[in-house]
C-alpha cells in the first residue's frame, strides 16, 4: 500500500518544529528516522496530514558527558550509540543493547529517541533505560521537563511525550562493567520476544521488555513475572514468555557479574 496524501516540512530548529506541532495539533506527526512511522503510514494505520521532519536538526544528535553521566540527543542513531567510545567506557550497557537491534541498515538510520517515543512493547531500549534509571528530557512550548524512565512508558505504544512535545535528550548515569542485556529475538524483525537488561552494582536493577504491554522493572530474578500480565500472541505464549524472562534474567545477571 501507499500512504494517504500528506504535506511535508523540514523545520530549521527545534523551536520551529514545536511551533508547527502547536499549530497543527493531531494532524501533524514528527518524523525522525522513520522506521516506525513510515511503515504505519504505508499500511494507513497512521494518516497524518503533515510530516514534520526533524531528522537533520544537529542540536538533537550528540553523545556527550553530562556531569557524572552522559547525555544522548534523541536523534543519535542506534549505530552512534553502538560505536560511542565514551559510552563503551562509562555506560557499556547502551552500546551492548544497540548492537542487538535489528540489522545494520536499521541501526544506521533508526534513532534512539524515535524508538523510545514509539514505545513498542518489544523495543530494546526501554529495558536498558529502566535498569539505568534514565531520565528523558522532553521539550514543549512551555519549556523542558524531565521524566524518569519508570514513568515514561505509559502503555503499549504510548509514552509520556505529549502531542505538542518532542523528546530532546536522554540522560543516563555512569556505571561499572557489571551490566548485560540478554534477548530472545523474533527471527524476522529482531524485536524482543523477551529482553532483559541488568545493572549489577550496589543494588540490582532489572529492566524487562517484550513480556508485557509495557516494559517494567523487576525487583529480583525470583519475582520477575509476579503480578505481571504476560503477553500471549502468535510469537509466543504467555507461559513461554514467562519462562524466557526467567532464563534470560539469570543469564544476564551471571554474565554481568563475570565481567571484569
Amino acid at each position: 500500500m501507499i500512504p494517504a496524501p500528506f504535506d511535508y516540512v523540514r523545520p530549521a530548529s527545534l523551536e520551529e518544529a514545536l511551533a508547527l506541532l502547536a499549530k497543527h495539533g493531531e494532524d501533524a506527526k514528527i518524523l525522525a528516522g522513520g522506521h516506525s512511522l513510515l511503515p504505519a503510514m504505508k499500511l494507513r494505520l497512521a494518516q497524518p496530514k503533515l510530516l514534520i521532519d526533524i531528522g537533520r536538526l544537529p542540536d538533537l544528535r550528540f553523545i556527550r558527558r553530562d556531569g557524572n553521566g552522559f547525555a544522548i540527543g534523541a536523534l543519535a542513531t542506534h549505530y552512534d550509540v553502538e560505536s560511542s567510545e565514551i559510552l563503551k567506557a562509562g555506560c557499556p550497557l547502551l552500546p551492548e543493547v544497540a548492537a542487538s537491534i535489528a540489522d545494520v541498515q536499521v541501526r544506521n538510520r533508526g534513532t534512539i529517541g524515535g524508538s523510545l517515543v514509539h514505545a513498542d512493547p518489544a523495543g530494546d531500549w526501554s529495558a536498558a533505560m529502566l535498569a539505568l534509571d534514565a531520565e528523558m528530557e522532553i521539550a514543549g512550548a512551555g519549556g523542558r521537563r524531565r521524566v524518569k524512565a519508570r514513568e515514561f512508558f505509559v502503555d503499549m505504544f504510548q509514552s509520556a511525550v505529549g502531542r505538542d512535545e518532542i523528546l530532546a535528550s536522554i540522560h543516563v548515569p555512569s556505571t561499572g562493567k557489571h551490566v548485560a542485556y540478554e534477548k530472545f529475538a523474533n527471527k524476522a524483525s529482531g524485536f524482543a520476544i523477551c529482553g532483559v537488561a541488568v545493572v549489577s552494582a550496589a543494588t540490582l536493577a532489572i529492566g524487562v521488555t517484550g513480556v508485557a504491554a509495557k516494559p517494567y522493572l523487576a525487583s529480583s530474578v525470583e519475582t520477575l513475572v509476579d503480578g505481571v500480565d504476560v503477553l500471549s500472541d502468535l510469537h509466543a505464549s504467555g507461559d513461554f514468555r514467562a519462562h524466557l524472562a526467567r532464563v534470560h534474567a539469570r543469564r544476564a545477571l551471571e554474565r554481568a557479574r563475570r565481567k571484569t
